[in-house]
């Protein structure tokens, strides 16, 4: 990489916050990936606005992560500029009117927790959900009958061209596992949420009996990326799986989950190939079995190389 491009960016953010070949293993929930050229923590508005002016006009590759759920990076790692938005990124303001402004890196369950603790209800279907709200707006984030898009009023973004942008709701395009801000490659810097008024015992009895019923069916206790297919229409990915008799199948130190066939875990020491092999295996599989072919929910980085 340019040595030039490297002192623009420690100018920008700080050397502290400027990494070089920084393993992604150790920012991924898969506990897999390769070296990134660099990492970068921005803290401010304008330094993230930075870093994308100077990837843009350096024409180096830019990939946008928060706390590395739903994502596999190759083994090789990725080229260019790994650009995180988690802890360093992660301000929350509730108001008295119901109204969340979080800043993309805040994670969901920080998130549910101020809703609870300011006793606003709408946002506990996401307590459990182990990423930032910053890739709940890309993804458009799910779970229990809630997702995103039913309390999003809008984010705040920074398009490909470097310009800082709203999307209001209306023209976000939300649909399964979809937004206008992933397709057009926008960087998501913050959201608001409009929740309404509850009771905070039933705010958390609910967060917890879905915290109850998370740890009971899915495989918490191992390194996964979370759920590894989309739900395909009227069927779900677990069941078609397990049909196919892939419960427990591995290749390498990747394990179909023997508690949740939806979830490809690491089992110590698996490779991103191992999780692309397997993955590939399960729906070759499945739709031999079914005829159903199921689309990776994974984001898989790093393997056009």
């Amino acid at each position: 990489m340019d040595s030039n491009f490297e002192r623009k960016l420690v100018s920008a953010l700080g050397s502290d916050a400027v990494l070089v070949g920084e393993p992604l293993s150790s920012h991924t929930t898969f506990k897999i990936g390769g070296p990134a050229d660099y990492l970068v923590r921005p803290t401010t508005v304008e330094q993230v606005k930075c870093v994308v002016d100077l990837c843009r006009e350096g024409g180096v590759d830019l990939h946008v992560i928060g706390l590395g759920s739903d994502l596999l990076v190759a083994d090789a790692g990725l080229r260019g500029v790994v650009m995180e938005l988690s802890d360093n990124f992660s301000e929350i303001h509730v108001d008295e009117r119901g109204l969340v402004s979080a800043q993309a890196g805040a994670s969901n369950a920080s998130v549910a927790q101020a809703a609870l603790e300011a006793g606003l209800t709408g946002y506990e279907f996401a307590s459990g959900i182990p990423g930032t709200v910053g890739g709940a707006a890309i993804m458009n984030a799910g779970a229990y009958g809630g997702e995103f898009a039913d309390v999003a009023l809008s984010c705040a973004c920074v398009t490909r061209e470097g310009e800082l942008r709203e999307v209001r709701a209306a023209e976000a395009d939300w649909g399964y596992r979809h937004s206008r801000m992933d397709d057009e490659g926008m960087v998501v810097l913050a959201v608001l949420l409009k929740l309404t008024p509850g009771d905070r015992d039933e705010i958390r009895a609910r967060m917890d009996d879905l915290a109850q019923r998370r740890c009971a069916k899915q495989p918490l206790e191992m390194p996964s990326a979370g759920s590894t297919f989309k739900r395909p229409e009227g069927h779900y990915a677990g069941k078609l799986i397990q049909d196919a008799g892939l419960q427990g199948v591995a290749v390498g130190g990747a394990e179909v989950s023997r508690k949740h066939a939806g979830f490809v875990v690491n089992t110590g020491g698996a490779t991103a190939e191992d999780v692309r092999g397997l993955i590939g295996l399960v729906r070759d599989s499945v739709f031999d079995e079914s005829g159903v072919l199921l689309d990776p929910e994974v984001r898989m980085w790093g393997f056009d190389r």
